[in-house]
């Protein structure tokens, strides 16, 4: 597919829905959910990666806010979501434009875009996959709040086999390795759906257990063998790949909830995971 136009926007898919649309009132949600800011000796220092979820702000953004707040500023993000839809190509990248938040324009980092496709034949340019997909649009406000000055690498991941998944991970560790700035890989995911929010929990905990180990196979086999709903899996398994050959060394687990925590119905919830890597 020919490259889109380096002026191509991408315009917000769920503003108004999943978050407020009104500039004034998203910063002030997404402020809430960043406060109190961490001091100093708290932040997690040499951060390479983050899990984070991706649902409606009020279920899930005081998960994420978790997370970002403790962040170190990055002048680069690779933000790997899944493809919720199916549309488009199974890995698809944009590596030129924009991408639109009521909050204004967020560039795409070409240069390290480019680098990562380069690295991985199965990823392919295309817009068409992320036009419609809320889990990557929904992190860019957080990160518009929380960071000065910064470009990111948008990934939208179908599914897809370990060996391509394990072959993007070392390519984005490759890139990141030659970038030489520091930049922090994103994995957007929630986690089991639907189910009762005792299941959920234990389900839950099967999956974070291989993310904080650092375990990319383990985590592909566990979500599988215990058939745990975790939507971003690939996207999880692609982070701790690159993260594991940029030589992390520990995980935290920050914050976790489910949507009854939000006041929903236990029977049937979605789980949330917030976990910072370095």
């Amino acid at each position: 597919m020919r490259p889109m136009d380096a002026k191509f926007v991408r315009v917000p898919a769920v503003a108004g829905r999943f978050y407020p649309s009104n500039p004034d009132e998203l910063a002030r949600t997404v402020d809430e959910y960043l406060a109190p800011e961490p001091k100093a000796e708290e932040l997690f220092a040499g951060a390479k990666a983050c899990l984070v979820p991706h649902a409606g702000y009020m279920y899930s953004g005081h998960v994420a806010g978790a997370v970002y707040r403790l962040l170190p500023a990055a002048c680069a993000f690779v933000i790997l979501c899944p493809n919720h839809f199916g549309r488009g190509e199974r890995l698809a990248i944009m590596t030129r434009g924009a991408w639109r938040t009521p909050l204004g324009d967020v560039s795409i980092d070409e240069a390290l875009a480019a680098s990562i496709q380069r690295r991985c034949d199965f990823l392919v340019e295309d817009a068409g996959a992320h036009r419609e997909e809320h889990s990557l649009e929904v992190q860019l406000p957080f990160l518009q709040r929380k960071m000065e000055k910064f470009r990111f690498v948008p990934i939208a991941l179908g599914a897809a086999d370990y060996g391509v998944l394990d072959a993007l991970g070392h390519a984005v560790a490759g890139a990141l390795r030659e970038f030489g700035k520091l930049a922090v890989v994103v994995a957007s995911s929630d986690m089991n759906h639907y189910e009762p929010d005792g299941i959920t929990r234990q389900k839950d905990r099967k999956a974070v257990d291989k993310v904080l180990a650092l375990d990319p196979k383990g985590l592909y086999e566990v979500i599988f063998r215990e058939r745990i709903s975790m939507c971003g899996f690939a996207p999880a398994v692609v982070t701790l790949t690159a993260i594991k050959a940029l030589e992390a060394r520990e995980a935290k687990l920050v914050k976790y909830a489910t949507s009854a925590d939000a006041g929903g119905d236990r029977r049937s919830v979605v789980g949330y995971a917030g976990v910072v890597i370095r």
